[in-house]
């Protein structure tokens, strides 16, 4: 498992924490900075285990997990941009009077998006239930399963329906080693090999756009097509002057 596919396999604990134990590491889910299980950190001139230094790593770099949870797309959180804002002030403890005053409406009407999105949390739990129940199932019964989406991934769609069987197949198909035979022209392929080339780039490194065509130009011979598909897909961000790109986490 690659920290790509972390934060889509650890469990609700782990999410709410904001690390998980991963290779006798602990891994930040936000920026997948690593802590050595065994290494021991210095914090404001005292020595810290390596569980202590990611939680204060997770509170000083990233505030809250709910702040980067809530801060999804609504393709994972399943909330519009009205139902985030309510949960936001309901996570500041503000009364529904209070939230009236700021947005408007009735205190009925806010009351009621508390029962539903209680009731939506109820729901959930069920279908993760159901969907855990089937995940065994299937992988008892060896079924193909289907590749993670990376979570900056623009326009989800059926593009994304790729099993780990047509993974395999396609990076078969395209690469000889290390190079990229040529480039498919089908959506689906394309994302495949997205996927695959965009980790020969590491995480939470800044790289110049020379350091990013070289890279490129070892797999492709076409890197600026790559380049712009990358940034397209959500794998790259760069800055508007293209001065610098990394890997989006």
């Amino acid at each position: 498992m690659n920290h790509e596919e972390l934060l889509w396999n650890v469990s609700i604990d782990d999410l709410k924490e904001g690390f998980t134990l991963f290779m006798d590491n602990y891994v930040c889910l936000c920026c997948h900075e690593t802590f050595e299980l065994d290494n021991i950190y210095k914090h404001n001139n005292q020595l810290v285990n390596a569980k202590k230094a990611v939680k204060i790593h997770v509170k000083e770099k990233h505030e809250s997990m709910f702040k980067y949870l809530i801060s999804m797309d609504k393709k994972y959180t399943g909330l519009t941009d009205n139902q985030k804002c309510l949960v936001e002030m309901f996570y500041q403890g503000l009364s529904d009077k209070e939230i009236v005053k700021i947005i408007g409406g009735s205190t009925s009407t806010i009351r009621n998006q508390r029962f539903s999105l209680r009731e939506k949390a109820k729901q959930a739990k069920i279908y993760l239930s159901i969907m855990d129940l089937l995940e065994g199932e299937l992988a008892d019964k060896n079924s193909d399963k289907f590749v993670n989406i990376h979570r900056f991934a623009t326009n989800v769609d059926e593009r994304y329906a790729i099993t780990e069987n047509e993974r395999k197949t396609y990076l078969k198909t395209y690469f000889d080693g290390d190079r990229l035979v040529n480039f498919p022209s089908k959506q689906k392929r394309i994302i495949v090999i997205l996927q695959h080339i965009v980790k020969y780039f590491e995480i939470n490194k800044k790289y110049s756009e020379k350091e990013v065509n070289e890279i490129l130009k070892a797999i492709y011979h076409d890197f600026v097509t790559i380049r712009r598909y990358l940034i397209e897909y959500g794998f790259l961000d760069r800055l508007s002057n293209c001065s610098e790109y990394w890997v989006k986490i």
